[in-house]
């Protein structure tokens, strides 16, 4: 397995590196660590896009923190994300590098999103879901196979993941106002008049491990947090459905998931495909994630009280799985490179929301095509 990544070898009056005119490409073998490590000594931040993360993301991150190098990816696989920061937070904070996964459509206008709608609530924000709606032009949606083979990696070993995170034996994150009610599986969304189903994606794990750093660190108010996608109409609903069943039934066994590999279109309907979108496909695509958060007026109490206050904030993008996935990751990269005094003093494994806070990241979202802004605030 090769990767190829660019390195940035120039500097600045400050010191600070810049990208050359003659931007250099450096091969190497994910099974040679030397190579790996050559190339992580000629880079200030490695942006990872390898995946199956599962299989080729460890000896990357490996490499970078053993030659002072932050890493940026933008994995989706949840299990992979909490096992590198047990494996390598401690490794990471004590050479002083920042590896930050999750850095493209999975997950920041998620994590970001709950941070924005938080710091635009004129008091507590306590619970948050967010409904993810993906438009299309006239030849429809499709997703390259990349990212539906990390699905079924993942499903597939769901037990490990749950195992992972029963042996770190963390305590719970205090819940702040009333408990947010999770959606039936199909539930309608009135305010969007479509049907929606729980996002199965990293959204949750990510937002969750950010709430408890800003909750543990900051001393911030947690946040609860829902995520889900909307599909349209009814016809949409029973197409899912079917899909779902086949694909839940297949992950459990060994030859079930080969299947599911091998032939991606048919199993998931059409969505999924090893050739990926076409550019029209891409051109015609599009994103808007809608957050609905609840919570307390300056003043009021979440112990006494039921919420009084509700905001809507949206975050719209272009195609969400190379365009926005493209601008988030340099985006975040940038941050790294210019804005460091921003980031959490010491170095470690965060999640974007974690790393990017305090940090002008929304804004540099803004000015690139990712567009965060509040749709209403109101009190109850």
């Amino acid at each position: 397995m090769l990767e190829s990544t660019w390195s940035s070898q120039d500097e600045d009056a400050t010191g600070r590196p810049t990208l050359s005119s003659e931007v250099g490409i450096i091969i190497c073998d994910i099974t040679n660590p030397a190579s790996l490590d050559e190339m992580a000594k000629q880079a200030t931040v490695v942006l990872n896009c390898v995946g199956p993360y599962r299989f080729y993301g460890e000896p990357v991150i490996k490499a970078c923190i053993e030659n002072g190098t932050s890493c940026i990816d933008i994995s989706g696989e949840p299990q992979f994300l909490e096992l590198m920061y047990w494996k390598y937070h401690e490794k990471a904070a004590e050479k002083g590098v920042y590896i930050i996964g999750s850095s493209g459509f999975d997950s920041i206008p998620a994590d970001l999103g709950v941070i924005y709608t938080r710091n635009k609530m004129n008091g507590t924000l306590t619970a948050v879901e967010s409904f993810l709606t993906i438009s299309s032009g006239p030849e429809g949606l499709c997703v390259h196979d990349g990212t539906w083979k990390s699905a079924v990696y993942g499903f597939g070993d769901k037990s490990n993941l749950k195992k992972l995170r029963n042996e770190s034996d963390m305590k719970p994150v205090p819940i702040v106002g009333p408990k947010l009610k999770r959606r039936w599986p199909i539930s309608y969304c009135r305010e969007l008049n479509s049907y929606s189903i729980p996002f199965l994606g990293a959204d949750v794990s990510v937002v969750k491990r950010t709430q408890r750093y800003l909750h543990e660190n900051l001393e911030q108010s947690p946040v609860q947090y829902a995520a889900y996608i909307n599909v349209g109409g009814i016809t949409s609903v029973i197409k899912l459905m079917f899909a779902g069943l086949f694909f839940l039934f297949f992950v459990r066994f060994g030859i079930g998931r080969q299947l599911l590999i091998k032939f991606p279109w048919l199993f998931s309907f059409g969505y999924f495909s090893k050739q990926g979108p076409t550019q029209k496909q891409i051109d015609a695509s599009s994103f808007t994630m809608t957050f609905f958060g609840q919570g307390f007026s300056q003043g009021v109490s979440p112990v006494k009280n039921k919420p009084n206050i509700r905001i809507c904030t949206q975050v719209k993008g272009p195609e969400a799985g190379y365009v926005s996935t493209s601008i988030a990751m340099v985006q975040a990269a940038m941050i790294l490179l210019n804005d460091a005094s921003d980031l959490p003093k010491a170095g470690g494994v965060f999640t974007p929301g974690a790393a990017f806070s305090r940090t002008k990241l929304i804004d540099r979202l803004n000015e690139h095509g990712i567009e965060f802004s509040v749709i209403s605030s109101t009190e109850v």
